[in-house]
């Protein structure tokens, strides 16, 4: 089967470091964190700090029918659907020429649970009397009745932003909508581009979303172990570095816009970059329950390599998932250093999510962006609050400072309880 080349043409990030991929790129040059700390006396100092959105534009030029069923999006959504617009307009494509047929969509939401049961917390505080460990179960159902909307009901359907973005932008194409955690972000871009690559689309759009500061994500990810224990406020999420504990999440939306190069050259587009090449795969761990296997990604990353043809010493940096937990960012580093081999010291490596906070899924797509901005500006960014990492890896190039680099490619990994992963080579059109 002949196939074609795919090419970036438009992206969109709406995160806790700013509005818009400009605002976002201007901060993590800065070095700065979208991470707060809002100290609260009756919660643990892991609920105090999170990566928070504030106020944000919604666009307002799509019909009156259309925009009177944004009431149904859910938090996550609305931030997925800012994404995926500032995407269809910096990409200043006419889809009028596209037939709606040829219009693919993916969309991964990547909320810890369904909804953000933001309609909950009126019963839940008044049934804990605002002690996040105590509940009066005879309070929570009385207020349950008198204080929850039935129309939780709608906000809690998954595909909410798929079925309002279908009908914002009419994509009638091929379509699916993925609802869980890490990878899915970068298994949204894989099928996009494929759609376009096997020619089922001309464009293909694929988001991210995901809020996990609210209350109920936050108290299953703390009941997993995963949250920092946030001891040093908002420099406590430290990827890679040897006194890593946890993640502090965040809440974001993130999109692609992908076009068939032929098309996208002929109507004079700007072209970002190239998805070169996906792994997408599972690995399980010798043990039972959810516990990381020895080695994370490292088959996602081989298979993603493989497909683009593309070897270890041409890649300008390595941007692993990063979560900063102890086990989860050491399986990383090991499938990394493995993957390098004699190159593990020339090859930058770098984690992103302590920019923004773990958004889900957003952070996935949001980091493609980040390592398409910053091979455009021939740079690589720093971790942020890294100081060492265990002897075992102090031979990889981990640095809290940004670096300069050479190379056109880019390797970056999603990794997921259960052992998905997803690997994705990307190739940038430098601006220097």
């Amino acid at each position: 089967m002949s196939v074609r080349e795919v090419v970036i043409t438009g992206m969109g990030l709406l995160t806790p470091l700013g509005n818009g991929v400009h605002d976002n790129w201007k901060k993590i040059l800065e070095n700065k964190t979208g991470i707060a700390q809002n100290p609260d006396n009756d919660l643990p100092k892991q609920f105090q700090c999170q990566g928070r959105i504030g106020e944000f534009d919604i666009p307002e030029d799509i019909s009156p029918k259309v925009f009177n069923q944004m009431k149904f999006l859910n938090r996550g959504s609305l931030l997925g659907f800012a994404a995926a617009y500032e995407a269809m307009s910096q990409s200043e494509i006419n889809i009028s020429h596209i037939p709606a047929g040829r219009r693919a969509l993916y969309i991964a939401s990547g909320n810890f649970t369904k909804v953000g049961c933001e309609f909950m917390y009126p019963a839940t505080k008044d049934g804990s009397g605002g002690k996040w460990k105590e509940m009066n179960s005879e309070k929570l159902n009385r207020a349950t009745l008198n204080k929850v909307t039935p129309f939780f009901l709608l906000e809690s359907i998954n595909n909410n932003l798929f079925s309002f973005l279908s009908a914002v932008f009419e994509f009638m194409g091929p379509n699916t909508s993925l609802a869980s955690l890490s990878p899915y972000g970068g298994q949204a871009l894989d099928l996009a581009c494929k759609s376009i690559k096997h020619n089922k689309a001309d464009i293909a759009l694929a988001a991210g979303c995901g809020t996990w500061i609210t209350e109920v994500p936050v108290y299953e990810l703390e009941g997993l172990g995963l949250l920092s224990k946030c001891k040093a406020g908002i420099h406590s999420f430290k990827p890679f570095d040897k006194g890593r504990d946890g993640f502090i999440p965040g809440e974001g939306g993130a999109a692609i816009l992908l076009e068939d190069a032929v098309s996208a050259k002929k109507r004079g587009a700007t072209i970002y970059g190239r998805p070169a090449g996906f792994g997408n795969c599972i690995e399980f761990s010798e043990t039972q329950g959810l516990s990381v296997p020895a080695r994370a990604g490292k088959r996602g990353m081989e298979l993603a390599l493989q497909e683009a043809a593309c070897d270890i010493k041409d890649l300008a940096f390595i941007n692993p998932h990063g979560s900063g937990t102890p086990k989860g960012d050491r399986s990383e580093m090991r499938s990394v250093k493995d993957l390098l081999g004699k190159h593990s010291s020339e090859t930058p490596v770098c984690g992103m999510k302590a920019y923004t906070g773990h958004m889900g899924a957003a952070s996935d797509i949001a980091e493609i962006i980040f390592g398409v901005q910053a091979l455009r500006n021939g740079i690589v960014p720093g971790t942020l609050n890294f100081k060492e990492t265990e002897m075992e890896f102090r031979d990889l190039s981990i640095s809290n400072s940004r670096q300069v680099c050479e190379g056109k490619h880019f390797l970056s990994v999603s990794y997921g309880m259960g052992g998905q992963s997803s690997a994705v080579v990307v190739r940038v059109n430098s601006t220097r």
